[in-house]
């Protein structure tokens, strides 16, 4: 499929007690997957962080920087601040690292949340659910 022609997000599904999503594995440090710096304080952070990054409109233009949401897979949850968004709109370019845009729900992590859960790294993309904590 052509770059130009994947679709674009400006709306996630509604975020109830168990939002349905897809974890997908990244990583936060400065030159890997999310290229530039997180949109919630302008940081970088280590991939041992307990940090994530929400589909665009579950990030809401920043509402949920700094807040912690409850991240469950296989029946175990752990907790991880929100400090980015996973950009559905925009993608293709330097900002991005080039990477594709992100679908309406996916929650990026990096390996500490999925060793946390306890996740195989080689699957890449988990079904979940998350809530705001």
């Amino acid at each position: 499929m052509a770059r130009d022609t994947y679709p674009h997000y400006h709306c996630s599904p509604p975020v109830i007690a168990t939002t349905k999503a897809v974890l997908k594995l990244n990583k936060f440090e400065k030159g890997k997957d999310r290229g530039g710096p997180s949109e919630c304080g302008n940081a970088y952070h280590s991939n041992e962080e307990m940090v994530v990054a929400l589909s665009i409109g579950w990030f809401k233009n920043m509402a949920h920087c700094g807040h912690r949401i409850k991240v469950t897979a296989s029946s175990k949850s752990v907790y991880a601040k929100v400090v980015d968004e996973c950009d559905s709109i925009y993608g293709w370019d330097n900002d991005h690292n080039y990477e594709p845009r992100c679908s309406n729900n996916i929650v990026d992590a990096p390996q500490a949340v999925w060793n946390a859960l306890g996740l195989d790294q080689n699957i890449g993309m988990k079904g979940i659910t998350w809530s705001d904590e």
